[in-house]
């Protein structure tokens, strides 16, 4: 729009000149005076209307700024409610994971003897006992999947170390890694069955107390003792 007054402007600055010459040679008419004006009145015109179509552009533009400002307004809360949203989603998936994991209900470890014939008798002497049964329920939970869980059991031994062999491997609980002295797995179809874990020590057993933990779905399960003498 500046490119066509300007052009306008340019045209009859020409006509001007063009005229003043005709003036002074005496040879400008009435007709000549009549489409000079003429062609000033539309320029006037063509400026008038420009100036009030930048006006109204000004106003477009300043609503649409408004708008902008409102959507960024209005994108940055919804962001805000979409992190809070997904925090909340994190925080609800890690308590139904917790609450989904199975826990022990009752749990008790019994040392035996197991003789040459195959036959076993439960013993409390360090020196005749060579193999353990971790003897446990888990507790009704409504949310845990019926069906397979892997169990993974730590036994600590009277002097504070962990029982480790060829069993165990590494596990994730509680967001710490740790190694395991036995891996197994039971069919958990919360009807309060009891499950029952043999171990059996590649070295003899020691006078003192032996700490079972047992571990399932990324949580602490529990634990019992036993104390051998």
């Amino acid at each position: 729009m500046n490119a066509a007054i300007q052009a306008k402007n340019d045209s009859l600055k020409t006509k001007i000149k063009v005229l003043r010459v005709e003036l002074a040679k005496g040879k400008l008419t009435q007709a000549d005076l009549v489409k000079a004006q003429e062609d000033i009145k539309q320029l006037r015109y063509f400026v008038t209307k420009y100036t009030a179509d930048i006006d109204e552009l000004k106003q477009q533009n300043a609503s649409l700024t408004t708008e902008r400002d409102t959507l960024k307004t209005n994108l940055s809360t919804v962001n805000a409610k979409a992190t809070n949203l997904e925090k909340q989603n994190q925080d609800l998936n890690a308590k139904v994971q917790v609450a989904s994991a199975i826990k022990v209900g009752a749990a008790n470890v019994v040392g035996y003897k197991v003789k040459k014939n195959g036959k076993e008798s439960d013993e409390t002497k360090a020196k005749n006992v060579n193999k353990l049964k971790i003897n446990f329920t888990v507790a009704s939970n409504a949310v845990a999947a019926k069906g397979s869980h892997d169990i993974f059991i730590r036994i600590i031994d009277p002097t504070g170390n962990l029982i480790t062999n060829n069993d165990g491997g590494t596990f994730t609980s509680d967001g710490q890694e740790l190694q395991s002295t036995y891996k197994t797995s039971i069919d958990y179809k919360d009807d309060g069955a009891t499950y029952t874990v043999d171990w059996v020590n590649q070295s003899p057993f020691q006078k003192g107390t032996y700490t079972v933990l047992l571990y399932a779905d990324g949580y602490t399960m529990g634990k019992t003792s036993l104390i051998l003498k």
